[in-house]
C-alpha cells in the first residue's frame, strides 16, 4: 500500500455552522462546494477547505463536552502566523479566547506560540513561523557551471 494522506480533521461541536464560520474567518478558507448555505433542518456536518493542498476541516454536531485545556485536551491545532501580535489581534477579532498571555507575560519570552480556545473551547495555538527567505538570484550560466 502506498503512503496514506490525511484527508480531513473533524471537530465535534454543538452547532457546526457556528464553529465552521469561526474557523473560516480565522483561516480564510472556503466552504466545500454545497456547504456554503445553512441547511434549514440543521447542519449536522459540513467542511471548509484550504486554498491549496492540505487536509479539510470538518464540523460534526455533537453534544459531547470539550475537555478543558491542560487537564483533558488531547489534540489541538497549530496555526502558522508570520507575526504573533498581528495573529493575536486577528484571532481575537474572529472570536478566539486567549488561554495564555504573551510569551513574555508567561515568563518564556522566546516561545514562538500563544494558546487560544475556539468558541466551543477546543484549544489551538498560533505559532510563529517565519516566511521562507527568497532564493538568492543566480547569475546567468552559474547553474550550468556548477554542474560541470
Amino acid at each position: 500500500m502506498s503512503p496514506l494522506a490525511l484527508f480531513e480533521v473533524s471537530l465535534d461541536c454543538p452547532v457546526p455552522r457556528d464553529l465552521a464560520e469561526f474557523y473560516r474567518r480565522l483561516l480564510g478558507w472556503e466552504y466545500v462546494p454545497g456547504h456554503e448555505t445553512s441547511d434549514p433542518d440543521g447542519d449536522e456536518w459540513l467542511a471548509i477547505v484550504p486554498p491549496g493542498p492540505g487536509p479539510r476541516l470538518a464540523f460534526q454536531r455533537s453534544d459531547a463536552e470539550v475537555p478543558p485545556w491542560r487537564t483533558g485536551a488531547r489534540v489541538h491545532f497549530d496555526v502558522a502566523v508570520p507575526d504573533l501580535d498581528a495573529g493575536h489581534a486577528h484571532a481575537v477579532a474572529a472570536g478566539a479566547r486567549p488561554l495564555t498571555g504573551t510569551p513574555a507575560e508567561e515568563g518564556h519570552a522566546d516561545d514562538p506560540f500563544r494558546v487560544y480556545a475556539d468558541p466551543v473551547g477546543h484549544p489551538f495555538c498560533l505559532t510563529l513561523v517565519a516566511a521562507p527567505a527568497p532564493a538568492a538570484p543566480t547569475a546567468p550560466g552559474a547553474a550550468e557551471e556548477s554542474t560541470r
